[in-house]
């Protein structure tokens, strides 16, 4: 079978996969996390990413195949870790994007790509080679408009098309065996002194030369994107790279108004001396929050180039078209995705700042208040579970605002039985009237965990199994499924 055949039965079986499942209204479903949803096409993706035999010097081969395959098993990995997930709507607005690019530009992508929904909330994209790219929710949050949205999606296939991801493994196997990489490792071995040094010299001189391509990259990318948009009748806004350019400070915008009054909406006090760092004993300090957004934006960029970006493609933009925007339901389906993932992966600080940022906005929908309180549950439950330190995810101050650095000091200060109190405030059952049939049982699950004596792991593990028996399609289970895990 020809690697285009394998390509296209491989596109064909995914097809089939997504018109299987249909949806009715949740937010998504436990089976739609990729562990379940993509797991047939875990050993097809095996059999289409066949290492090609292209070097005649064996080590160069072998490494090359090492990398290659490496990659082959980062994408399997995150589909069984499941990082990505199929939500019927969002998938379906960003594949008719995929399906207008594609058909106006057969020629350079004659195969329909797979494309993969990343549970980040990170704003990118990226392309994994072999005809696959991923999405952020990030991104689906970030974008205002259907072609913002495009424009990225055609960079990333612009991407694959030149061959990028498997030019950089090809680079890569070629540096590691070549004669200056030998020599030079050789000389660094030959010293008595300074190896260290000598050898984050080699590795710099690498990187370096690695970052200068990559910025080539882009712009070629961003050539060949604007040319799949032209031939598919897709504007675009230049702005987007601007914006693009503070896309990762989003946890550097301050908050409309102090953390207490927030609380105060749940019927919880919080105390000012708990948001404040101690300094010795019991006694605490005030920190002195300098703003450093300007040293640190170019650092967190993907694209440090945005600017440039913006000016070398300013003059073939649409910028007096009527964009048309995103649909407040597909956005709002991204934002309630991603954060019930920083949910579960415990990164309470990021999800309960992300909540207040919804309120700051005027979001009243009772679903972030439900999420609010299984936040501070799930920190209580954390401490019991001595991990609360992990769970509050620590930022470095740099990166975030002050009232984001006050939530997470809060979080690491709060006194156990205060947080037990308040624990126990935000599962009482009048405190979340209407709530849907799973989330009544998360509450229920919740309050298992964070107040029967029994904290062994026996006992956890049947906590989740009660939840599941009756909840099993919820996406709720997934949070249940943990510990079924050893």
């Amino acid at each position: 079978m020809s690697h285009y055949t394998r390509l296209v039965t491989f596109a064909l079986v995914l097809f089939c996969c997504h018109r299987t499942f249909a949806q009715s209204g949740e937010l998504y479903r436990y089976q739609d996390l990729s562990h379940i949803f993509y797991q047939k096409q875990i050993d097809s993706l095996k059999k289409v990413w066949v290492c090609p035999n292209i070097y005649k010097e064996k080590a160069t081969q072998k490494q090359y195949k090492e990398y290659w395959d490496d990659r082959t098993e980062f994408v399997t990995k995150s589909i069984k870790d499941d990082n990505f997930l199929y939500e019927k709507e969002v998938y379906g607005y960003i594949d008719s994007l995929i399906n207008q690019i594609v058909q106006a530009n057969k020629q350079l992508i004659p195969v329909k790509p797979l494309v993969l929904i990343d549970r980040s909330a990170v704003v990118n994209a990226y392309a994994m080679g072999g005809n696959i790219l991923a999405i952020n929710l990030g991104l689906v949050a970030f974008s205002r408009s259907r072609e913002d949205l495009a424009l990225t999606i055609a960079h990333e296939l612009s991407h694959n098309i030149m061959l990028h991801p498997e030019n950089g493994l090809k680079q890569r196997a070629e540096w590691i065996t070549s004669d200056e990489y030998k020599n030079a490792m050789n000389a660094v071995l030959d010293q008595k002194y300074e190896r260290l040094t000598r050898l984050k010299k080699i590795f710099q001189g690498y990187s370096f030369s690695r970052s200068r391509h990559q910025r080539y990259h882009e712009s070629d990318a961003d050539s060949l994107a604007i040319v799949l948009l032209k031939k598919s009748n897709i504007g675009f806004d230049p702005s987007f790279f601007l914006r693009l350019d503070s896309a990762d400070l989003q946890f550097k915008q301050p908050l409309k108004q102090p953390l207490q009054q927030y609380f105060a909406a749940y019927n919880v006090t919080i105390d000012n001396a708990w948001t404040q760092k101690r300094a010795k004993g019991l006694s605490t300090r005030a920190y002195s929050f300098k703003d450093s957004t300007s040293r640190v934006q170019d650092s967190l960029k993907t694209h440090p180039d945005c600017v440039d970006r913006y000016n070398k493609t300013l003059a073939l933009g649409n910028v007096k078209n009527n964009f048309t925007p995103i649909p407040a339901a597909i956005k709002e389906k991204a934002k309630k995705m991603q954060l019930w993932n920083m949910y579960v992966n415990m990164n309470l600080t990021a999800c309960m700042y992300t909540i207040l940022m919804e309120k700051d906005k005027g979001n009243t929908d009772p679903w972030y208040d439900f999420m609010a309180g299984n936040v501070i549950t799930g920190l209580y439950y954390a401490d019991r579970d001595l991990s609360r330190f992990n769970a509050v995810g620590v930022v470095p101050k740099e990166f975030i605002s002050k009232d984001y650095y006050e939530l997470q000091t809060l979080f690491e200060q709060i006194p156990r039985e205060k947080l037990e109190e308040i624990s126990k405030t935000l599962l009482t059952a009048h405190a979340w009237p209407n709530i849907k049939k799973d989330e009544a049982a998360f509450h229920r699950l919740m309050k298992s965990l964070t107040t029967e004596s029994d904290i062994s792991q026996s006992n956890k593990t049947n906590i989740g199994k009660t939840f599941i028996n009756s909840n099993e399609n919820s996406l709720y289970a997934e949070f249940a499924h943990k510990f079924d895990k050893p």
